[in-house]
């Protein structure tokens, strides 16, 4: 174990074997595998316990749950495993890292600490519109979560922006609230896997608008509809709705790397098949390395791997 320092400006710097940055399916992952390994380890688990599945209404599709599981029970049996094994994890967001030399160095709001070897697992977050009142009306109509919001749309109408795989998921979660919901998506066809696509076509809850982007989120005290243009005709109509729920994408959170790690022109953190980044020591895992796939069983997978490379690098780095 790295020896700690007395303090660090104002605040004591704290000394760990391992830091995992972020506390999703792969960063907690990670944190079991290192627990086991007897690796000290802390993880910044962020403001969002279990990551983004814990906005997930149900996950049918991670193994070992033939009846499917609540995003957020299974998030709270993720957190629980990584205790069970000692990973200490606090609802901390790094704010600073120097990777410029060993041991590694990570501040938090109220922390420093310093560690052999770093996995980042910060994850990825819905990326926005970028549109007028969109950012005036979030939280009063506009939302990037249907389970978080889902309930008080009750009888309502909500439209879902996006065609794939998490817009679909959210729009046939909302149909047990709201009275009707459509999606509107900027293509013909959508990009939900099969799946998705069969059980959206079937319920007679949800309706589509192709073609089209929202271009505007209309509303006074609260969103009252939105403005859609069809990019086939150039028509422009207004849509009413009661709530605006976004899911377009995601971007990585990298920011904070920069300068620090190779990234790729998304923001992607660059790593190899062992999930090690261009700096020996710091490795990475889950979405943030990951523009493709975005799926728990592979954040946990890859969350594994770094974990078990990271222990490696310890043994031979002390």
């Amino acid at each position: 174990m790295i020896s700690p320092e007395p303090t660090g400006g104002d605040r004591p710097v704290q000394a760990y074997d391992l830091m995992i940055l972020g506390g999703g399916p792969a960063g907690l992952t990670a944190a079991i595998y290192a627990g086991r390994a007897r690796v000290q380890t802390r993880v910044l688990g962020g403001t969002l316990p279990g990551g983004q599945p814990s906005r997930t209404a149900e996950v049918d599709n991670y193994p070992g749950f033939p009846d499917g599981v609540g995003g957020g029970e299974l998030a709270q049996r993720f957190t629980a495993q990584a205790e069970r094994f000692g990973a200490e994890i606090v609802p901390e967001m790094a704010t600073e890292v120097d990777f410029s030399e060993r041991p590694f160095r990570i501040r938090s709001a109220r922390s420093q600490y310093r560690a052999g070897a770093v996995i980042v697992a910060t994850g990825a977050v819905p990326r926005p519109l970028g549109i007028p009142g969109e950012e005036e009306f979030y939280g009063r109509g506009v939302s990037s979560c249907a389970t978080c919001d889902g309930f008080f749309y009750q009888d309502r109408e909500v439209v879902v922006v996006g065609g794939g795989d998490a817009a679909i998921d959210e729009a046939l979660f909302l149909t047990k609230f709201a009275r009707t919901v459509t999606v509107i998506h900027r293509r013909d066809t959508l990009r939900a896997t099969e799946i998705y696509r069969e059980q959206a076509f079937a319920n007679p809850k949800i309706g589509f608008i192709w073609d089209s982007v929202v271009e505007e989120v209309l509303g006074d005290k609260t969103v009252t509809g939105v403005r859609v243009h069809n990019l086939k005709n150039g028509d422009t109509s207004m849509i009413r709705t009661d709530g605006v729920f976004v899911y377009i994408g995601m971007e990585p959170q990298s920011d904070l790397f920069v300068g620090q790690l190779e990234l790729d022109p998304s923001g992607y953190v660059l790593s190899n098949a062992r999930q090690h980044t261009n700096v020996p020591g710091v490795f990475v895992a889950g979405d943030v390395q990951d523009p493709n796939y975005r799926q728990v069983v592979i954040a946990a997978g890859t969350g594994a791997i770094a974990a078990m490379e990271a222990e490696r690098y310890l043994g031979k780095y002390p």
